[in-house]
């Protein structure tokens, strides 16, 4: 297959340190046993009301078939931070995780609220996976080993990629970027750009991995996808050179302040929003992800959704909230409903309590 790499001669590349480990550009994110104890007795000692659905989540189921029958630009959410995208006829799917549970076993671990609209038996022919990190709830080894001969191309932050030729994918076919590189896939462009996060599958191989966000550019349309992280000046700088995006696919989830160095607040999501979209962010729209299907933090199962799409009012920003497997058209995405609050009981109680 035919592609071109560049790669942008800029100071932020980040590439390992001498230590064989990767760094952030804004801050040094480390975690000693103090920061371990705050966050294990917030766990013990938080009262949450609603920490999972106790009704069944709504999910639109797709197949082939019923993704044949349009050609426009769309995004289908599929779970978390998954997500299916048709960009100039061509699909591209997002942090593939398809496991029940976002872990190293199945047998434990954070299990899902849902399960995917579509399986990967149904799923289309993959022109490109694209991951952002290397953590359970982003790289699940067990999509990528059912996923190797139905994608075209895989791509990964430097080092990530390892991984999966290591679970046998073809050499061949993954590509592996530090920040600021550029991939092109015949008219498709993918960027690896920086993000402010942490990397690791295990207790000993701590940033040896690089992490980062995403700009996927096709022909008339372009996106950008945040992966994980915390707020920090690089969304400005991915703005003013590659922005102004279409729709932002931003993190919003899984959030603490124990831990917002490396996971946004809303706030801070929506501020991502604006600065990626400079004067143009009345125009855009945002897709929040990271939220809906494991409970990862110690908020409401809901409130991710529910406090973005009320900052977004009072910001007067578009604020997509599809369904699981909800058409959402990158020309011209409609409003979508708050589906989350039909499965509240006595909802205006619940959300006047956030």
């Amino acid at each position: 297959m035919a592609f071109t790499l560049k790669s942008w001669l800029f100071d932020d590349k980040n590439e390992p340190t001498s230590k064989n480990k990767f760094q952030n550009s804004d801050i040094n994110y480390q975690s000693g046993l103090s920061d371990i104890w705050h966050i294990a007795k917030s766990y013990m000692t938080t009262k949450r009301l609603h920490p999972a659905p106790v009704t069944a989540v709504p999910v639109t189921p797709l197949t082939q078939l019923s993704l044949s029958l349009e050609t426009q630009d769309q995004i289908f959410r599929l779970g978390h931070s998954t997500l299916l995208i048709r960009l100039d006829g061509e699909y591209i799917l997002l942090d593939p995780v398809f496991s029940e549970r976002a872990s190293p076993v199945q047998w434990a671990g954070p299990k899902r609220f849902h399960q995917s609209p579509i399986n990967i038996e149904q799923l289309p022919a993959i022109k490109t996976v694209i991951i952002s990190h290397d953590h359970y709830d982003h790289l699940d080894k067990a999509a990528i080993v059912a996923l190797k001969d139905k994608v075209e191309h895989f791509v990964t932050p430097s080092k990530v990629g390892d991984h999966l030729i290591e679970w046998g994918v073809n050499p061949n076919k993954v590509t592996q970027l530090a920040w600021w590189q550029e991939l092109n896939l015949g008219e498709l462009t993918l960027v690896a750009t920086p993000a402010q996060h942490f990397s690791g599958r295990g207790l000993l191989d701590r940033d040896e991995t690089l992490w980062a966000s995403w700009v996927i550019k096709g022909q008339h349309n372009k996106l950008f996808f945040s992966g994980d992280g915390g707020y920090f000046s690089g969304f400005k700088e991915i703005g003013e050179r590659y922005g102004p995006f279409d729709i932002t696919m931003i993190e919003t989830g899984a959030y603490n302040e124990l831990w917002h160095e490396i996971h946004m607040m809303p706030e801070q999501s929506l501020q991502a929003h604006i600065d990626l979209n400079g004067v143009d962010f009345h125009q855009k729209a945002m897709l929040p992800i990271h939220n809906g299907t494991f409970d990862l933090s110690l908020h409401d199962w809901f409130e991710p959704l529910e406090r973005i799409v009320t900052l977004a009012e009072k910001a007067k920003v578009k604020v997509l909230t599809p369904e699981f497997g909800e058409a959402v058209s990158v020309d011209s995405p409609k409003q979508t409903e708050f589906w989350w609050r039909d499965m509240l009981e006595k909802p205006e109680l619940v959300l006047q309590s956030q």
